[in-house]
């Protein structure tokens, strides 16, 4: 009878903890959800509403004014190509390039590794600043409306090199040293032994290069207004609605406008935000797990 009253006692406390942690759950999803979908009602909000500043998750009055004024833009088609255009070479190239460079420096044969691995991190504290870039871009390179201007620069990023490094190390020796004794080159041990094994921390690589030039528009602003891309004319647009209203304007004036500044600074949020959303789940299975469990096999 005692055994059965502790069982008891036992499920009666895992059943409240039960319910204290879907509380606790509720409330992370709720205290998550809402900037997304106050910043979704925002854009889909009448202007004139929203400029009540009122907090709200549902549209109170639907439009979807806000989006067509960010869509009126003639170029936005071939801003929406050319940044999917940097987003996919980008992302691939620097994904094969860090990979590459990640594995140089994982080889313990490799004599400067070291060297170039202190090298490589001190970048990461001290850069050599705006006005060097551009004249190593601009003038040396002369990459100024050059599509390339897009590429070349975010080919290696330090923080990238070291979390593949990291993943390679982490590999079994034994693999490289059986393709090695089989007469394999480097170029073949990599592509063949290295890459299929690092897919979870290339798809996290592959995410953090794709969000960074999916996202980056200063690159435009300085070198190639030729070739705007989506974040650039967005922030284009965005400006020329704040600009509309003035600061000390009244509400009677404010609500004479056909458009408000954050309406459209929500709506494009969302335009901007969507593509990631819609290519994060197909790399997120790729944060789980290893990939090199029953790789060696005694």
């Amino acid at each position: 009878m005692e055994n059965v009253k502790a069982s008891k006692k036992v499920k009666s406390k895992d059943r409240y903890l039960d319910y204290v942690l879907v509380v606790v759950f509720i409330l992370i999803i709720i205290v998550t959800l809402y900037p997304f979908l106050n910043v979704l009602a925002i854009s889909l909000n009448d202007p004139v509403d929203t400029m009540r500043n009122i907090n709200f998750v549902f549209p109170r009055v639907f439009t979807l004014y806000n989006y067509q004024y960010v869509f009126r833009e003639n170029d936005l088609l071939g801003a929406f190509i050319i940044s999917v255009a940097r987003t996919v070479i980008g992302t691939g190239a620097g994904v094969i390039c860090t990979s590459m460079v990640a594995y140089v420096l994982s080889r313990r044969d490799f004599y400067f590794n070291k060297l170039f691995t202190m090298l490589f991190i001190i970048t990461m504290y001290v850069s050599g600043g705006l006005i060097p870039e551009y004249l190593l871009l601009a003038r040396t390179m002369k990459l100024t409306n050059n599509f390339l201007v897009y590429i070349i620069p975010g080919l290696i990023w330090v923080y990238n090199i070291i979390l593949t490094r990291s993943y390679i190390d982490g590999l079994p020796d034994a693999l490289q040293e059986a393709a090695k004794i089989d007469g394999a080159n480097d170029l073949y041990i990599w592509g063949r032994i290295v890459v299929p094994l690092c897919k979870p921390v290339m798809a996290t690589v592959a995410l953090f290069v794709a969000v960074g030039q999916w996202n980056s528009f200063m690159d435009t602003y300085l070198y190639a207004k030729k070739l705007p891309t989506l974040q650039y004319l967005l922030y284009e647009i965005m400006e020329q609605a704040t600009t509309r209203i003035d600061t000390h304007a009244t509400m009677q004036q404010m609500a004479t406008t056909t458009v408000s500044p954050l309406s459209v600074r929500m709506a494009v949020t969302i335009i901007a935000t969507l593509p990631i959303l819609i290519v994060y789940p197909f790399l997120q299975k790729y944060f789980v797990g290893g990939m090199t469990i029953g790789a060696v096999k005694d």
